[in-house]
């Protein structure tokens, strides 16, 4: 195993586990959100137009930033019929296999992320509402969570060709990598 592929997987697992273990705190921020909405509503008799809108922004950040961490967790939905009951060499073989779909699409996801946050940025893009925010720190928060993502499935995939070919890369490189 390559000594720079190691210090990548490491790099990717390390800043997505700091980025998703920071974006879990978002939830937080979206409840004191929907918190001060209905606060202001009912008790100040004054209700404010951005509440529902930055909480579902603070949603999208916080489903997005995370799944780069939920990869690094397994815990992704997946069919546990067979896949349970296979050697652990089997499991990296298949989903070697299935990333190659996974990486697919994440590819095009993030050049259509780009080509959208592009034009939101080129052409000052707002939402259709009352408020009407500027959707280009959304659409950047969204092509962030995406590369991240597509980093730690690469990640993922480097480290189950390692077990595919029988290489353990904790014993072999020392470092608690998952």
């Amino acid at each position: 195993m390559n000594k720079s592929l190691v210090k990548f997987t490491r790099y990717v697992d390390a800043t997505n586990r700091l980025v998703g273990k920071a974006s879990m705190y978002l939830v937080f921020a979206m409840m004191a959100i929907l918190l001060y909405a209905s606060f202001s509503r009912t008790v100040l008799n004054s209700p404010v137009i951005w509440a529902v809108e930055m909480a579902q922004f603070t949603m999208a950040a916080y489903y997005i930033l995370g799944g780069g961490y939920s990869v690094i967790l397994r815990g992704h939905v997946r069919m546990d019929v067979l896949y349970s009951r296979w050697s652990p060499r089997t499991r990296a073989i298949v989903d070697c296999c299935t990333a190659v779909f996974l990486l697919f699409y994440l590819v095009l996801l993030l050049y259509g992320g780009i080509s959208s946050t592009a034009y939101s940025l080129e052409y000052h893009q707002k939402n259709y509402s009352a408020w009407a925010p500027p959707l280009a720190p959304v659409k950047i928060v969204m092509v962030v969570g995406i590369l991240l993502m597509l980093l730690q499935c690469i990640s993922r995939l480097i480290k189950d060709v390692a077990r595919a070919r029988g290489v353990d890369m904790i014993k072999t490189f020392g470092d608690a990598l998952p």
